[in-house]
């Protein structure tokens, strides 16, 4: 059994393809699990989804004026990420005024690509990742952006886990909340960038969401939480890729399975009293 396992494993491998795949998946994947951690713990699960619609209007628009898409994903990210941490809790509540707004980048994400037809493949890409197409140099882009935004994340994770979790009190400590909130938002606009590359626009939930709301249905601390929520990012991620070889299913499809998958079993665990209490802002 060990040697015909090992077998699949080489021949899965022997491509160049696959190999770069699995890299760049496990990339995002560990800053998709560790930054998707802070997201659901803040309640701000939808900003992710809205940051990544954002992002393809900036997508699409970069190769318009002739410059690779990421780099357009990122400015409009970051950007937006910006002014929502800026705008802060004015909105909250505003689910109507946020739809509109993703509704309107989507449209000029279509609008773009209505003057430059010949991106539509990548533009499909982008809307449902493929991860398969990742070259040498999209990983090297990736290891740099995920350094980056590990670094960021690091730098503000101990005021960021006391804004999170007592907001009122970090506030009387002195905390500068918008300021943690601008900061942290454009850390997800960076992390959403990479996420992207793996699953897609519409399946950013998959990596942003899925493992960090599983890992915290299962344990309560910071510390394993965020490592299950990164390891459980990367098992989804490279089994997705490995399930999708050998089926020729999507691979951004059989992620977001093994993700809702992964959430639902522990949740109906933690139901029936199996598993520690997830960690809540103020509980």
């Amino acid at each position: 059994m060990t040697t015909v396992t090992t077998t699949i494993i080489t021949t899965m491998l022997d491509y160049d393809f696959m190999r770069n795949a699995f890299v760049a998946a496990g990339i995002a994947a560990v800053v998709s699990g560790l930054v998707g951690y802070f997201l659901v713990l803040r309640g701000q699960s939808f900003a992710g989804h809205a940051l990544s619609h954002i992002g393809f209007a900036g997508a699409t628009g970069a190769v318009l004026i002739g410059v690779a898409p990421i780099w357009g994903l990122v400015a409009f990210t970051v950007a937006a990420g910006i002014i929502m941490g800026v705008l802060g809790e004015r909105l909250s509540g505003r689910d109507v005024a946020i739809g509109v707004v993703l509704a309107l980048a989507l449209g000029f994400g279509l609008l773009f690509l209505h003057y430059y037809t010949a991106f539509a493949a990548q533009a499909t890409a982008l809307l449902f990742g493929n991860v398969l197409a990742v070259d040498h140099g999209m990983i090297w882009t990736l290891l740099g952006l995920a350094a980056v935004t590990l670094a960021a994340l690091a730098v503000i994770m101990r005021p960021l886990v006391f804004a999170s979790l007592q907001p009122e009190l970090a506030e009387a400590k002195g905390v500068p909340l918008r300021f943690i909130s601008i900061a942290f938002l454009t850390v997800v606009a960076l992390a959403v960038s990479q996420s992207v590359q793996v699953v897609g626009i519409l399946l950013v939930f998959s990596l942003m969401v899925g493992p960090p709301a599983t890992a915290q249905q299962l344990v309560t601390g910071l510390w394993s939480g965020l490592i299950l929520s990164a390891g459980l990012a990367v098992a989804e991620a490279w089994l997705g890729i490995a399930v999708a070889y050998y089926t020729d299913w999507p691979v951004s499809f059989c992620i977001a399975v093994l993700s809702a998958l992964g959430y639902f079993l522990s949740r109906t665990g933690w139901l029936a009293g199996r598993t520690a209490p997830h960690l809540r802002p103020g509980t």
